[in-house]
């Protein structure tokens, strides 16, 4: 079912003036390149951050490094940091040019994001900072940490019991809850996951096992920090300090990246936040010789749709009969992030949307060519 009223006009009325839409709501793969790209010099101003604040972001899970290492073995080879490998693709760069028809140019590295420690998601970048910026504030607020001082400090009794007090929720199709519920339970949060009805069950019985409450509506409760997967830069800076990290791994790999030897970066986006994040922070590290492109499911592309008819989170999906249901659960959103819309719209190249179909037959290609088993929604 379509809405008649989107902005004060009718579907019919967008359908007109914009055809992409069709294509849209007849769920067709489709690709759409962006003609407001502008120089990043400039466009970068339209986000409202900066360098100082990726780089204080990064600064602050620099600090954390020590309790995560303490307090999460698997991350201690890596002194605490959370970060993923870059893995060359090459049978599957050829599998998918003999697809295409094409010769292969350059080469496809996979950034194992999906592999992330502790939660397996890129989610793992912007929740985790997300719950540790909140945890800091509120402990260097009471005066019981400087920032300066050992966070290793924080695996105590004294500090669970502290934010034991305290309540973290967040509203998520999954890898999101289940990010911010490991790493706000670890610290002693009372956390609580609304998960969405797309959000699968083995994402719920883990939380479930790490002390996490998980439901399926928020509840209003003023002493409670509301992790807002829309608008939140907490969540976005987490992500974008994934740029520095990637670039010092091309540099390991002996990879150019200049005008001459171009990047692009291919992105799967739901609400936008992660996608967002990671290419505002390329900008930053790469300037315009990066191309970041973002790819949505065909029963989800809401930010395409919100970008390209310029109303952003004023949109979904359902508007234009579009059911948002996909087996890419991380990516089933019906109505983007405005503040991500509207603050990187001259800074990403392209849309591409991608069926389900296609998602598995990708799953399938990495599993059989590479070795590698990812879910849909990292694909």
């Amino acid at each position: 079912m379509t809405n008649d009223d989107i902005a004060g006009r009718s579907a019919a009325a967008w359908r007109a003036e914009i055809p992409l839409i069709d294509t849209l709501s007849a769920l067709e793969e489709t690709s759409w390149f962006n003609p407001g790209i502008a120089p990043a010099s400039e466009a970068l101003r339209d986000v409202g951050l900066g360098a100082d604040d990726v780089a204080a972001a990064s600064a602050r899970l620099d600090r954390f490094a020590p309790w995560i290492a303490r307090v999460f073995p698997q991350t201690q080879a890596a002194g605490g940091l959370i970060e993923s490998g870059i893995v060359a693709m090459p049978a599957l760069q050829a599998a998918l040019c003999r697809e295409a028809g094409i010769s292969p140019l350059g080469a496809l590295w996979l950034k194992q994001d999906s592999h992330l420690p502790i939660s397996g998601s890129i989610k793992a970048r912007g929740g985790f900072y997300e719950v540790l910026a909140h945890a800091e504030r509120l402990a260097v607020g009471a005066g019981l940490l400087r920032e300066d001082e050992d966070h290793a400090r924080l695996d105590s009794d004294a500090f669970r019991a502290f934010f034991g007090r305290h309540r973290i929720a967040v509203g998520s199709t999954g890898n999101l809850g289940l990010s911010i519920g490991l790493m706000g339970a670890k610290l002693g949060f009372d956390v609580t996951v609304h998960m969405s009805a797309d959000a699968r069950a083995w994402k719920k019985a883990r939380l479930r096992a790490n002390g996490v409450r998980v439901g399926r509506q928020a509840e209003a409760d003023p002493q409670c920090h509301f992790v807002d997967d829309e608008n939140s830069t907490d969540l976005f800076l987490g992500y974008a300090v994934a740029a520095e990290r990637l670039k010092m791994q091309l540099d390991a790999e002996h990879i150019a990246v200049d005008a001459a030897h171009p990047l692009f970066v291919y992105l799967p986006c739901g609400v936008g936040g992660g996608p967002g994040g990671v290419a505002f922070g390329l900008k930053f590290v790469f300037g315009d010789a990066v191309h970041c492109v973002f790819a949505e499911p065909t029963h989800a592309p809401c930010m395409l749709l919100g970008v390209r008819t310029g109303l952003h989170d004023a949109v979904s999906v359902q508007d234009f009969g579009i059911d948002g249901t996909t087996a890419a659960d991380g990516l089933a959103v019906g109505r983007a992030s405005g503040f991500v819309g509207r603050a990187m719209q001259r800074l990403i190249d392209g849309y591409i949307t991608v069926s389900d179909d296609t998602l598995f037959h990708h799953v399938a290609q990495l599993d059989a060519l590479e070795g590698l088993r990812l879910e849909p929604s990292a694909v």
